[in-house]
């Protein structure tokens, strides 16, 4: 029965992880442009419905959906606070003098000609629904998978390190190899905060609160880079 779930949990993240770093290859390198956005958004309403199908159809459980707590909501502005001051300071006293504003504006403009309007909706969307999508998806499915293939501990890093992934494709995309190296770190690091926080709380709430912070913070960098 163990080896079955094991077996079942392997499966699932094989037929998950993958397609992240799929929808930012294709998006970025290989087909830039309407093709590459559609593979993209296909491969994120995969990633959407599957881990719903999942428990629904494999492991046959209820979907349950709980409220954020007062603890939760702490605990998110706390985490969230601390990495959008040290977001801002990263980018402040170091970031500005390593990024080629001038190269990462041509190389945006190539993926799709990317105005104020849609920066702006485009950020909404990233910071409110994108950041509760990516808890959903990396903490409250891949973790699970994770832990139900190794320790909790182990699982806290090796989730973490699948979510780095794809940020590093599109690190690698837009900059050089030392924003490159610095980004994915960051990446890893809060997603091992954030894998830590499901294990030990079991919600997403905490994360989510925290996580939109952070991408809050990363949306006023980059309007300073592409519009400052």
């Amino acid at each position: 029965m163990q080896l079955t779930q094991r077996r079942r949990s392997l499966f699932a993240l094989l037929i998950s992880v993958p397609f992240t770093s799929i929808g930012a290859v294709m998006s970025l390198l290989i087909a830039p442009g309407i093709i590459g956005q559609t593979i993209l958004v296909m491969c994120q309403l995969w990633l959407l419905f599957l881990p719903v199908a999942w428990l629904l159809w494999v492991e046959r459980k209820p979907l349950k959906i709980s409220k954020p707590t007062r603890y939760d909501w702490l605990i998110g502005l706390a985490l969230g606070l601390l990495m959008f001051g040290i977001i801002l300071a990263t980018y402040w006293f170091f970031l500005r003098d390593w990024i080629n504003v001038n190269d990462v504006r041509n190389k945006l403009q190539k993926v799709g000609n990317i105005n104020q309007l849609f920066f702006k909706l485009g950020g909404a969307y990233f910071i409110l629904i994108n950041a509760l999508i990516e808890e959903y998806f990396w903490r409250w499915f891949v973790y699970s998978r994770c832990e139900e293939l190794v320790s909790g501990r182990t699982a806290v890093f090796l989730a973490a390190l699948f979510f780095t992934i794809h940020h590093t494709i599109g690190l690698a995309v837009f900059t050089d190899w030392r924003m490159v190296l610095l980004g994915s770190l960051f990446v890893f690091v809060a997603g091992v905060v954030w894998s830590e926080c499901y294990r030990r709380y079991r919600s997403i709430w905490s994360n989510y609160f925290s996580h939109l912070i952070a991408d809050l913070a990363l949306h006023i960098v980059a309007w300073q880079i592409f519009f400052g």
